[in-house]
């Protein structure tokens, strides 16, 4: 059968460029047919360079190969294949717009030129001198698109001569915005312990200091984008960009406090918006008990805490 013929071809050449057990499977293989464009009726001479995001993917494997997966394998397809084809060079992430934030459903992959060129010639007596030559230059090749994807990267100062790089995109803007307005503004002396990034999720992450508060994570989805730690209060600001998963409300301020029961700081819950029209649209959804940023006002907080800030201002 042609789909048979098409995943077994794409087995073989995943092996013949090296790539792990792991990514020798269906799934994988599956992912280098649909960055190919290779439906069942198609042969490894009409391979395209389509754009394609994993939903789609999963939907291409579906449709044209009978191959049902569920709905939450979708990270399984994003961290177990798609990364490791990224990482080596066979296919390039967001192409069309190298910026997009990494969290956006406009995500997408393609197939790289070198490889495209080379699946081409598979089956065919130009196949194993091409693969020769592409396995030299494999490694350079792997070694450049990593560099360009380096090159996107936002430096984020988190301590004097001390800075991490995280994922381009809207939502990483505003972590950079926490971290270098808001922390210093109103966590002076204060320690970074976590920073999330939504390319690797792990942005900067000081677990033992975190464990040395009482907290020991073993979830880190649930973790909040930013964590500082305020010495001189003894305080753990824990702070929510919008961008990623909306405001802290209700609901993702009880995820919170069960998360950071064991704390042995006093918790603090903070929303940073990037600008006062967005946090607008959020007004309704915004827990009692929190703190708000805005990081077009830097010099402003919210406070979402009734009568425990009632008083009047003085004149000066």
């Amino acid at each position: 059968m042609a789909e048979h013929r098409n995943i077994q071809g794409a087995l073989e050449i995943l092996a013949a460029l090296g790539f792990p057990r792991a990514q020798q499977n269906d799934r994988s293989a599956l992912c280098l047919l649909a960055i190919a464009g290779l439906t069942p009726n198609r042969t490894w001479p009409d391979a395209a360079s389509p754009l394609i995001g994993i939903t789609p993917m999963m939907e291409f494997a579906k449709l044209h190969y009978g191959k049902d997966y569920a709905p939450n394998t979708r990270e399984t397809f994003r961290r177990q294949t798609m990364h490791q084809f990224v990482d080596a060079g066979l296919a390039l992430y967001n192409p069309d717009d190298p910026g997009r934030p990494v969290n956006s459903p406009k995500a997408v992959y393609q197939i790289a030129p070198e490889a495209l060129a080379l699946v081409r010639t598979f089956g065919s007596p130009n196949w194993e001198h091409g693969l020769a030559v592409y396995l030299a230059e494999r490694e350079t090749l792997a070694a450049r698109y990593a560099h360009e994807r380096d090159q996107r990267m936002i430096p984020v100062q988190i301590a004097p001569g001390q800075e991490i790089r995280i994922s381009p995109g809207e939502h990483s803007e505003l972590i950079k915005a926490i971290i270098e307005d808001f922390g210093p503004r109103y966590v002076p002396g204060g320690m970074l312990i976590y920073a999330g990034d939504t390319g690797e999720k792990w942005g900067y992450f000081n677990e033992n200091l975190l464990a040395d508060l009482g907290v020991v994570v073993d979830n880190h989805g649930k973790m909040p984008d930013v964590i500082l730690y305020y010495p001189e209060r003894h305080w753990l600001l824990l702070v929510e960009s919008v961008t990623s998963h909306g405001p802290v409300d209700g609901k993702r301020h009880a995820e919170l406090a069960r998360l950071f029961a064991g704390a042995k700081a006093g918790l603090v819950y903070v929303t940073a918006f990037p600008t006062r029209s967005v946090m607008g649209r959020y007004l309704t959804e915004i827990a009692w008990e929190t703190e708000v940023w805005v990081a077009d006002a830097p010099s402003h907080l919210i406070h979402f805490n009734g009568v425990r800030f009632l008083g009047p201002y003085s004149e000066r």
